[in-house]
Parts: C-alpha cells; structure tokens; sequence
C-alpha cells in the first residue's frame, strides 16, 4: 500500500521558436502545469497539462487550493475514489478547464506513481494490448509566415519519408480557395495510399461555411475533419456529419464522460480525440474509451506522445498516438529527460516503470528559478 506523503505543483511558460499560428488562435509560448506525487516509500510519480499560451497559474492554484489536500495521507492505489473526492471537490468552481486539467494531472501522477511502484511500465500495468510500440501520425502543417503550400507540401512530404503513414494539417484560417491549395499541394506530396487528416480547431461557426470549406477538400481525400466548430456546438457536428464523406472528428478540449456521451450518442463523432491531460485524467479517459467501444468508435488521442502511448498500447479500440517531430510547436520536449523512439510509423514504449521519463530539473529551474516548486504535506 503507497500512502501518499506530499504534492509538488509548479507552473511553466515555455517560449516557441517561431510564432506560430492555426486557425483561430496565435501562440508565442505554451504554458504547462506539472505535479509531483510522493508516497511515503519514496517513490514519485508524476503529471503534466497544458493549461494555454496564457495563464498556467490557474491550473497550479486549482491544485494547491482545492485538490492536493484531499490526497495527503490517502492510498495512491485508490485511484477511483480519489478521483471522485476532487472531483466532488472541485465541482463549484468548475468541472471543465483548468480545474479538470488540475485534476487530470494528480491522477495522471497516482497511475505513474502505481506502475512504478509495482515496478512495471504504464502499459502493463494497464493491462495492455500491445506490448512494444503503437502506430504515431505525424501532426504539423501550422500557419507559419512565408509558408507557401509548396513548402506545406515539402513538410508533409519529409514525414512521409520519415515512415509515417499518416498526416495531420491545419485549415480553417484562410479561404475555402487557399486552403484548398494547401491542401491540393499536401496530398500531391504524399502521394493517394498516406492518411490526410484536417484540423479546424474550432475555426467555423455555422454550417454553411463548413460546407463550404467541406466541399472544397473533399476531393483530396481527407480521413477526418477535427475540430470545426466549438466544442460546445454538438448538433453542428452532428448536423455536419450526416452531410459529408469526411469523419468529424472531436474531443480535445472536451471533459468527462457525461459530454463525451453526449458527443458519441448524438453521432456527432466518428473519431474520438480524448486527451487523457484535460478530459479528467488517465482514470475518465478509460471510462471514455469503454464507452466508445461500445458504440464502436475509434480512439486518436490529442496531444502529448509521451502520456497517450501507453494509454493507446493499452485500449483495444484506440488507433493511433499524434506525434510532433521536434520541440517547435510540442515544446513540452523541453521538459522531460527522456524521449520515445520513433521508426517506421510507430513509437516505441518505454519499457522502464511508469510513465519511462523524469521532468528535467535543470530546464524547470532555469525557467522558474530556484524555488520552482510549491510543495503540500
């Protein structure tokens, strides 16, 4: 039995190389909130979200003014109850944004903290299916300045010669006749046989200008349409669906298991995009993925390799892990001392307990100084 004996909480703005842009949004720096959860034995496991380009503060002080307290002196192993004892915490000052992201991030840290203890990787310790790498698609195709679709189209081209059978771009900021450009130039670089996928990321409002963009791509083929409108415009999803061959695909931003079910039972989805960091944790994440076998829905997890590639290793309908290439846009990299391998189309698990990697001490301490981390005995 692990008794837990303290939580750390630290807050990090990591700048971007390059400002970059997609559809709606523009971001110069990406902002994280990791924790820290020890047990009594001395054993630690961790978590992390990202919170925005603005404002991580509110995730570390959702974390150490509501949710650490109730998981000192508590069995680490009791992972269903604590997640309800947050939760029930938590649920008048939100049970979406940064409140559910703080509370992912300690139950991401008791899943990590277990399997180490039990000295066995995520994965197995999940029970898994697979049991030494999972398919990865490579996601990129941001709006940068002076990035014509030809050189989109070089990008996409250079991850297909990197082995991966699938690609992921963003649409949704310019015209429906730009971005069929761009598009037009991605599927003429990778060829008819490598998966196309399209993120909006909320970038349209009402039906017939989706369509109107829909229209437009779907001669190239896409494998899904991510994101269109706002999370919380569920009938348009539904609504768009039933009009196009393209899979709509959602669930990034989207939070515990009762809006996921809203989201499935409306078939408002054919590909769900739970990110085990916002929805509630590694906990919700597999109620979520239960849930979507059932209905027969496919999993393509949002974000963060390094935490979904073991949840995907472990969950029989989940498909694929998004993988950034380099630290230019996932700049999390920058936080962590260890990072998967990569070959061939597939990501290769860490074998080691846990999670498999550390935060690296040196970076945080240099981004936030010396007293980078409020600690909660």
């Amino acid at each position: 039995m692990a008794i837990i004996e303290s939580v750390e909480v630290t807050a990090v703005a990591v700048p971007l190389d390059r400002v970059t842009s997609f559809s709606t949004r523009t971001v110069s720096e990406r902002h994280y909130c990791l924790v820290k959860v020890r047990s009594v034995d001395g054993v630690e496991g961790i978590g992390f979200c990202y919170v925005g380009s603005a404002a991580g503060g509110i995730a570390k002080l959702a974390v150490e003014q509501l949710l650490a307290a109730k998981l000192i002196g508590q069995n680490s192993h009791r992972t269903e109850g604590l997640w309800a004892e947050m939760y029930n915490e938590s649920i008048l000052q939100g049970r979406s944004g940064c409140v559910m992201r703080a509370l992912s991030i300690l139950d991401i840290a008791l899943w990590d903290l277990n399997a180490r203890t039990a000295q066995l990787p995520l994965h197995h310790y999940l029970g898994s299916v697979v049991e030494d790498k999972v398919p990865a698609y490579a996601s990129g195709g941001y709006y940068l300045a002076g990035k014509t679709p030809a050189k989109l189209g070089h990008e996409m081209a250079s991850y297909v010669k990197a082995g991966f059978k699938a690609v992921k771009m963003k649409v949704g900021r310019l015209s429906p006749k730009e971005d069929e450009a761009r598009i037009k130039a991605a599927r003429e670089a990778i060829g008819e046989d490598v998966l196309l996928t399209l993120d909006a990321n909320n970038a349209w409002r009402d039906l017939p200008t989706a369509l109107e963009h829909l229209r437009r791509y779907e001669p190239y083929k896409p494998f899904w349409i991510e994101e269109p409108f706002s999370p919380d415009a569920i009938d348009l999803h539904a609504a768009l669906a039933r009009q196009t061959r393209i899979n709509v695909a959602s669930g990034e931003i989207e939070v515990g298991r009762w809006r996921f079910r809203e989201l499935m039972d409306s078939q408002a989805v054919s590909i769900v995009q739970s990110d085990a960091a916002v929805c509630g944790g590694i906990t919700e994440w597999r109620r979520i993925s239960a849930y979507a076998d059932c209905k027969g829905l496919t999993i393509y997890p949002h974000w963060f390799h390094d935490l979904h590639a073991p949840l995907v290793a472990a969950t029989p309908n989940a498909r694929m892990v998004e993988f950034f290439t380099d630290d230019q846009v996932l700049n999390f990299r920058r936080l962590i001392n260890k990072q998967l391998e990569f070959k061939k189309g597939d990501l290769y698990l860490h074998q080691s307990p846990g999670l498999g990697f550390e935060f690296d001490e040196a970076v945080i301490r240099k981004l936030n100084g010396k007293k980078a981390w409020t600690k909660i005995s």
